[in-house]
């Protein structure tokens, strides 16, 4: 007599390709998104210059890219080798976010730059690490 024992099955982790995908959507929407807050900052009349140097609206968008891309990076680390991916994306995202603030803060600017700084960060934030979590195993 034969006895056959089903094969253990491991639940395979959902494919890195819709994290990117969405990812590299919400990317491309916080970059618009925080060109036109700093756009829309300099129309009402705050200026964007630290150190005496304007920041313009396309270095926004260039920077929020580039740590936007650095993100997907944490994320897809992260849905590799965390036990709970959602819940350490954002806890690592948010401790992030409030660490972004700190140059803003020191920054050689106006306050209301400082601030205009800030929310752009914050505007990222609220497009990226929810799009991202979404995606992510709970």
């Amino acid at each position: 007599m034969t006895t056959t024992v089903p094969a253990t099955v491991t639940p395979a982790a959902p494919a890195v390709g819709p994290l990117l995908l969405t990812g590299s959507g919400a990317t491309v929407a916080a970059a618009g998104a925080t060109a036109l807050v700093a756009a829309a900052g300099e129309a009402v009349g705050i200026s964007t210059a630290v150190s005496g140097t304007p920041i313009p609206a396309s270095g926004f968008a260039v920077l929020t890219a580039i740590f936007s891309v650095l993100g997907l990076v944490i994320a897809t680390a992260l849905r590799r080798f965390a036990r709970r991916p959602r819940t350490a994306w954002l806890r690592t995202t948010v401790a992030l976010t409030v660490l972004s603030f700190v140059p803003d803060l020191l920054a050689d600017a106006a306050v209301a730059t400082k601030i205009l700084l800030m929310l752009t960060h914050v505007v990222a934030a609220a497009i990226v690490i929810p799009a991202v979590a979404r995606r992510l195993p709970a």
